[in-house]
C-alpha cells in the first residue's frame, strides 16, 4: 500500500506547478536561495566580523565576553525554539530572528566610539543569542524540508554557499580597507506546518527524544560544531596576524566554506548512484580525515606561541612575510572543514526525518547544544586559559563527536525515511501519537 512506502514530504499534497513567475517563486530551490540571502545579510555579516578575531578589535576580551553571553542565551532558547517555530510558523520566527544582528554589529561600532561601552556589547550579544535561536531553528526546518531525500545535500550546500557569501563580502570589505595598512526541486508542494497548541509542542520535545533517541548520539557533534571557532578566530587569527593578514585570512576562510559545502554536499552526500548509508559513511570518513589534517597542522603552529609570547610581540605576521602562505593555507583548510562538518550534520538530521515539525525540534537541539559548547569556550578564552588547552580540547571534542556519530549512522540511517519514523507527523492535537493502522483507515 502507498502508506507503507517510503515517506517523503514531497510525495504528499502534490499540486500542479503554478504558471509563470509564481512557479519560479514557489520552487523549493528558489525558496532555499531566498533563505540563504536572509542569512547572507544577518549571520553572514556576523561571521565576517567574528572571523577577524576579537570582533576586529585590538583587545579580544570584550568580544569573547559578548560571544559567551550570546551563546549562553542561544543555548537556552534553542532548546525550546523548535516548539516556538512550530507554533508561530517559520516566516514570523525567521523575521524575529533577524532583529538582533543589526544591534550586535552596531554595538561594536559603539565600542569603537566609546571605549567604555563594553557592557552594552555584552548585552547586545545576549539579545542576539535569543534572536539567533529563532532564526537558525526556522532556517533548519525549512532548508531540510524543502528538498527531496535525494537532493538534501545539494540544497544544504547551496544554502551554505549563499550564506557564507556574507562572510566573504564582509571580509573583502575589511581586506580592501586594510590592504594598504601595515597594522592589519521538483515542483511538488512542501508539506504545510501544523499550528498546534503550546502544550502539544512542549510535549513534542519529549516525544521526539523518546521515539528517536539516536539523535542523542549526534549531540557530541553538535557540541563541537562551533567550539573550534574560538581557537581559529581568536587564538590563531587574532593572536598571530596583523589586521591586513587577519582580513585576508578571514576572506579566504569564508570563501573556502563555499567550496567545502558544495564539494561534500553535491559530490558525496547526494551521489544517488550509491546507497544513502554508503554516502553517510563516506561523509563521516572525510570528516575524520579532515579532523586530523587540520589539527596536526595546527598543533605544529600552536606549540610555537603562548598568550604570554603574543603579548610581548611587537610586530605580528603580515601577508608579505615568508611564513605567511603556509599559515593562510591552514585557514583555508579550517574553512573547508567547518563547512563539511556543518553540512554533514544537517544532512544526517535530514536523513532521520522529512517532517518540518520534527526537523524544527532537531534543529533546536542542534543549536542549543552547539551554543552551549561555544558559550563555555568563549568564556574560557576571555579568562585567559592557555591557547594550547583550547586547541587540544577542540581536537578531542571533534574526534569524540565523530566516534559517537558512527553507531548512529550504522543503526539509524536507512535508504528512505518512512512514515513509521515520523512520530511528530502522526501526533494529534492532544499530543497522542497515532498508530499507522489509524492513518491507513483514513
Amino acid at each position: 500500500m502507498d502508506s507503507e512506502k517510503a515517506h517523503d514530504t514531497h510525495s504528499e499534497g502534490e499540486q500542479q506547478a503554478k504558471p509563470g513567475i509564481r512557479s519560479f517563486y514557489y520552487h523549493p530551490l528558489f525558496q532555499t536561495c531566498m533563505l540563504g540571502f536572509v542569512c547572507f545579510m544577518c549571520p553572514g555579516m556576523f561571521n565576517a566580523l567574528s572571523g577577524l578575531g576579537g570582533g576586529g578589535q585590538v583587545d579580544s576580551q570584550t568580544a569573547s565576553n559578548a560571544n559567551s553571553a550570546l551563546y549562553a542565551t542561544f543555548a537556552f532558547f534553542s532548546f525550546f525554539s523548535g516548539s516556538i517555530n512550530n507554533k508561530l510558523g517559520p516566516p514570523l520566527t525567521l523575521f524575529i530572528g533577524t532583529i538582533g544582528y543589526a544591534l550586535f554589529i552596531g554595538s561594536f561600532l559603539t565600542d569603537n566610539i566609546h571605549p567604555t561601552a563594553g557592557p552594552f556589547v555584552v548585552a547586545a550579544g545576549a539579545i542576539l543569542g535569543i534572536c539567533a535561536a529563532f532564526l537558525w531553528t526556522a532556517q533548519g526546518s525549512l532548508m531540510l524540508s524543502y528538498p527531496t531525500e535525494a537532493e538534501k545535500g545539494k540544497y544544504i550546500a547551496i544554502f551554505w554557499a549563499i550564506f557564507n557569501l556574507g562572510g566573504v563580502v564582509g571580509a573583502a570589505v575589511s581586506l580592501g580597507q586594510n590592504f594598504h595598512s601595515v597594522a592589519n526541486a521538483d515542483g511538488t508542494k512542501v508539506e504545510c506546518f501544523r499550528n498546534p497548541t503550546w502544550k502539544t509542542e512542549i510535549m513534542g520535545l519529549w516525544v521526539a527524544l523518546r521515539t528517536d533517541p539516536m539523535i542523542l548520539l549526534l549531540f557530541p557533534m553538535f557540541y563541537a560544531s562551533n567550539y573550534f571557532y574560538t581557537w581559529q578566530f581568536n587564538d590563531y587569527n587574532q593572536a598571530l596576524f596583523d589586521i591586513r593578514a587577519r582580513s585576508m585570512n578571514n576572506f579566504v576562510y569564508w570563501l573556502s566554506q563555499i567550496v567545502g559545502s558544495l564539494a561534500i554536499g553535491n559530490l558525496v552526500l547526494d551521489q544517488v548512484k550509491f546507497s544513502r548509508r554508503s554516502r553517510a559513511f563516506a561523509g563521516w570518513a572525510i570528516l575524520f580525515v579532515m579532523v586530523f589534517i587540520v589539527n596536526i597542522w595546527g598543533y605544529f603552529y600552536q606549540k610555537t606561541y603562548t598568550r604570554e609570547s603574543v603579548k610581548s610581540t611587537t610586530q605580528k605576521m603580515d601577508i608579505y612575510d615568508k611564513g605567511y602562505p603556509a599559515h593562510v593555507w591552514l585557514m583555508i583548510f579550517c574553512g573547508l572543514f567547518d563547512a563539511m562538518w556543518q553540512t554533514t550534520v544537517y544532512w544526517l538530521m535530514g536523513a532521520m526525518s522529512n517532517d518540518p515539525a520534527k526537523l524544527a525540534v532537531f534543529t533546536g537541539f542542534y543549536k542549543s547544544i552547539q551554543s552551549a559548547g561555544a558559550a563555555g569556550v568563549w568564556r574560557a578564552d576571555a579568562t585567559g586559559i592557555p591557547f594550547m588547552n583550547i586547541f587540544l580540547s577542540s581536537w578531542c571534542l571533534t574526534t569524540f563527536g565523530l566516534v559517537c556519530a558512527l553507531p548512529m549512522i550504522y543503526l539509524r540511517v536507512k535508504e528512505h525515511t518512512e512514515l513509521a519514523d515520523e512520530t511528530l507527523a502522526r501526533m494529534d492535537d492532544t499530543g497522542r501519537v497515532r498508530e499507522l493502522r489509524e492513518l491507513k483507515g483514513k
